[in-house]
C-alpha cells in the first residue's frame, strides 16, 4: 500500500516537472525574437535612477508621481544582479513569466481537476500576444508582477469562498498580496470590493476580516497621501485620471477590453499590432470558430448549473468572483486616456481560468480520476479554443512592429550592436557622430544610453554628436565613430570604415603609423576651407639639403624643407572634393628597421584637413 502511495506521488512529481520544462521551453521559443539590446525611454530613465540615486531615493521616491517601494524594489535587486548586461534583461523576463505560467497551470488544473486542461492554461497564457510588453521591456517587470499578485488575490480568495481549511492563512495572504500590489501598479486598487464580495457571500462574521482588508486600503491611501501628496491614480502619458476621465470613453474602453477577451482587436494598430478591420478573413474566422466553441462550453455549463440545483449556491459565488474580478481589472484600466493590450493581459488570464472553471463543473471527473489526462469531449471543446487561437496569435505577434514603441527599441537595439556589440569597452571614450537626426534621440539619451554598458556606469568621455553630412568633420581618427540612420530598417549602421576611406585613402607608400615612403600617394578630402595641414617628422641626422615635394593632382603645391626634426606646411585643394596627393622625398631614413615595399622609409607624416 506504502509502495503503490510512493508510486503516484513520484508520478504526480514526474507530472509537475513535465509541465514546468515544457512551459519554460515553450516560453523561450515563442519569444525568441524579442531582444533587448539597448535601453531607452522609460526603461533608460529607469537605469539611470538606479545609476544615479541612492537605495532610499529610488525604491522610496518621495514628492514623485508615483509611489511603487514594492515594484521599485524588485527593479533594484534586478538591475543589481544583471549589472551592465543589459541583454539579459529578455531571458530573465521570460523566466519569469514561465514561473507564472506554471502557477496558472496549477490554478487552472485546481479548477478543471485535469492536467490537460491546467497545462492549457499555461500555454494560452505564455501564447498571448498580450505578453509583448513583459517580455520586451525592462518595465515588463512591473506588469508581471502585478499580474502575478492579481492573479494570487483571485487564487486565495476562490479558495476560502471553496469551504477549505484554514480560511485565515487564506485571507492574510490575499490581503497580503492587495497591499503589495498596490504599490506595484496602483491600478489594483480596486480589487477591494473583491473581498468584500467574497465576505458577503460567506456571511463572515468574523470582524477582523472586514477591518483587515479596509486597513489594508485606508494604510495603502495613506502611504499615498504621504508619499506623492494625493490619492488620485496618475494616469498615462503624464496625465492624471482626475482629469481626464470621462464617463462615455470609459464605457467604450470597456466594451473594447471585452472584444479584446474574445480575440478581437478593438484598438488602433499603434496598440494592438492590427486592427480587427485590417486582418485577413481567416484570422477572422478563426476567431469566430475559437469563440463558438466558447459559446457551447457556456451553454452546456449553464444546463449543468441549472439542473444540478442543489450545487447551485455553490458555484454562483466562484461564478460571481471570477466575473467581478475581470469587470474590476476592466473598470481600473478603462479611465485613462488609452486602453494598452498590456492592461488586458491580467483580464485575459482571469478569463481563461473561469473557462477551466466551467470544464471541471460541467464535466466532473470520474471516482479516482480527479487528474486524468483523459480528454472528454466537453474539455475537448477547451483544447479546441487553444489549438484555434495558435495560429491567430502567431500571426498577430508578428505584427508587434506596429506598436508604438517597437520601432524605438529596434533603433536601439541596433544602435546598441552597432556600437557595443561591435567594439565592446572600446566604445568608451569614443566621440559618436550620427549623420542625420530623424529618430529625434533626446540629450538624455545621447548622454545616458552608453552608460548602461559600463559596469562603472559612467562611460567617461563617451560623447554623441549629430551632424548633417560627412561634410561636417575632419579625418575620421581612431577616437571617432561615424553611423548613420537607416529609417528604411528602423536601425543604426556604423559607416566609419567607409567615411575613413572616402575622406583618407592610402593608395601607395603610406601606412597607418603615420611613416611614408620616399614616394607615396593619398586621395584625401578636405572641408568647406579647402585646406590640408601637413606635419612631418624626421628622426634621422639633418643635413640641409632634405625636401619633400607635394604635388596635388599632378601639379607642385610647395616643396616643404626639412631643417629640423619637424616640419609644417598647408596646401589649397578644392572644397568637398577628393583630392589626390603625391610626396617625393630626396631622401629616406637610413636607420629605419624595415622596408616595407620597394621604396625605403623617409617621413612620418600627420595630415589633417579642415
Amino acid at each position: 500500500m506504502e509502495e503503490r502511495q510512493w508510486m503516484g506521488k513520484e508520478a504526480l512529481w514526474k507530472n509537475e516537472v513535465i509541465a514546468a520544462l515544457l512551459l519554460v521551453s515553450f516560453a523561450f521559443f515563442i519569444n525568441r525574437g524579442i531582444k533587448i539590446k539597448g535601453l531607452y525611454m522609460d526603461d533608460l530613465y529607469l537605469w539611470s535612477c538606479y545609476g544615479e540615486q541612492t537605495f532610499r531615493q529610488f525604491v522610496f521616491p518621495l514628492g514623485s508621481t508615483r509611489f511603487r517601494f514594492v515594484y521599485y524594489l524588485a527593479a533594484w535587486l534586478e538591475m543589481m544582479i544583471l549589472g551592465s548586461h543589459t541583454e539579459w534583461f529578455v531571458p530573465f523576463n521570460i523566466l519569469l513569466n514561465s514561473c507564472i505560467a506554471y502557477t496558472i497551470y496549477r490554478f487552472g488544473k485546481r479548477l478543471s481537476h485535469r492536467w490537460l486542461v491546467g497545462f492549457g492554461c499555461g500555454f494560452l497564457y505564455l501564447l498571448s500576444r498580450m505578453s509583448y510588453y513583459q517580455i520586451s521591456q525592462v518595465y515588463g517587470l512591473m506588469e508581471s508582477m502585478a499580474l502575478w499578485m492579481a492573479i494570487g488575490i483571485l487564487y486565495f480568495l476562490y479558495r476560502y469562498l471553496s469551504g477549505e481549511e484554514q480560511p485565515d492563512r487564506y485571507i492574510r495572504t490575499a490581503a497580503g498580496l492587495y497591499f503589495s500590489v498596490c504599490f506595484v501598479h496602483e491600478r489594483y486598487m480596486v480589487l477591494l470590493p473583491l473581498f468584500f464580495f467574497a465576505f458577503l457571500m460567506k456571511k463572515e462574521k468574523k470582524v477582523s476580516y472586514w477591518l483587515g482588508i479596509t486597513g489594508a486600503f485606508l494604510a495603502v491611501q495613506f502611504i499615498r497621501f504621504l508619499t506623492i501628496g494625493s490619492i488620485s491614480p496618475a494616469g498615462t502619458g503624464g496625465t492624471t485620471v482626475a482629469d481626464t476621465f470621462s464617463i462615455s470613453q470609459s464605457i467604450q474602453y470597456a466594451i473594447s477590453q471585452v472584444l479584446y477577451i474574445f480575440g478581437i482587436n478593438a484598438g488602433p494598430d499603434y496598440l494592438s499590432g492590427l486592427s480587427w478591420s485590417q486582418s485577413p478573413s481567416w484570422v477572422r474566422v478563426l476567431i469566430m470558430l475559437a469563440n463558438f466553441s466558447l459559446l457551447i462550453m457556456i451553454v452546456r455549463f449553464l444546463f449543468v448549473l441549472f439542473r444540478d440545483k442543489e450545487k447551485l449556491k455553490e458555484r454562483l459565488p466562484v461564478i460571481a468572483l471570477f466575473i467581478i474580478f475581470i469587470a474590476l481589472c476592466i473598470g481600473s484600466s478603462s479611465v485613462t486616456i488609452r486602453v494598452e493590450t498590456r492592461w488586458i493581459y491580467v483580464s485575459m488570464t482571469a478569463a481563461w481560468l473561469f473557462a477551466a472553471y466551467l470544464c471541471g463543473e460541467a464535466v466532473p471527473p470520474k471516482e479516482g480520476q480527479a487528474y486524468s489526462v483523459r480528454p472528454v469531449l466537453y474539455c475537448g471543446l477547451f483544447v479546441l479554443y487553444g489549438l484555434l487561437m495558435l495560429p491567430v496569435e502567431s500571426f498577430y505577434r508578428g505584427k508587434y512592429d506596429n506598436l508604438y514603441y517597437w520601432s524605438s527599441q529596434l533603433r536601439y537595439n541596433s544602435l546598441a550592436e552597432e556600437t557595443y556589440g561591435k567594439y565592446g569597452d572600446d566604445i568608451f571614450g569614443k566621440k559618436i557622430y550620427i549623420i542625420g537626426n530623424t529618430y529625434k534621440m533626446s540629450d538624455f539619451t545621447a548622454r545616458t544610453f552608453f552608460k548602461t554598458f559600463d559596469s562603472k556606469r559612467l562611460a567617461e568621455g563617451t560623447e554623441v554628436t549629430f551632424i548633417d553630412s560627412i561634410r561636417d568633420i575632419g579625418l575620421v581618427q581612431p577616437n571617432m565613430l561615424i553611423l548613420r540612420e537607416d529609417p528604411a530598417h528602423n536601425a543604426f549602421q556604423d559607416v566609419t570604415s567607409f567615411v575613413k576611406d572616402l575622406k583618407f585613402q592610402r593608395v601607395y607608400g603610406s601606412y597607418e603609423d603615420g611613416w611614408l615612403d620616399e614616394n607615396a600617394k593619398i586621395r584625401i578630402m578636405a572641408g568647406k576651407e579647402g585646406v590640408i595641414k601637413l606635419k612631418f617628422y624626421y628622426p634621422g641626422v639633418i643635413t640641409g639639403l632634405e625636401h619633400i615635394t607635394v604635388m596635388a593632382e599632378g601639379k607642385e603645391k610647395t616643396v616643404v624643407s626639412i631643417n629640423s626634426s619637424t616640419a609644417s606646411a598647408e596646401i589649397d585643394v578644392p572644397p568637398y572634393k577628393v583630392s589626390e596627393l603625391t610626396f617625393e622625398s630626396n631622401f629616406y631614413y637610413q636607420a629605419a628597421a624595415e622596408q616595407r615595399s620597394d621604396k625605403h622609409l623617409a617621413v612620418v607624416a600627420e595630415i589633417t584637413a579642415d
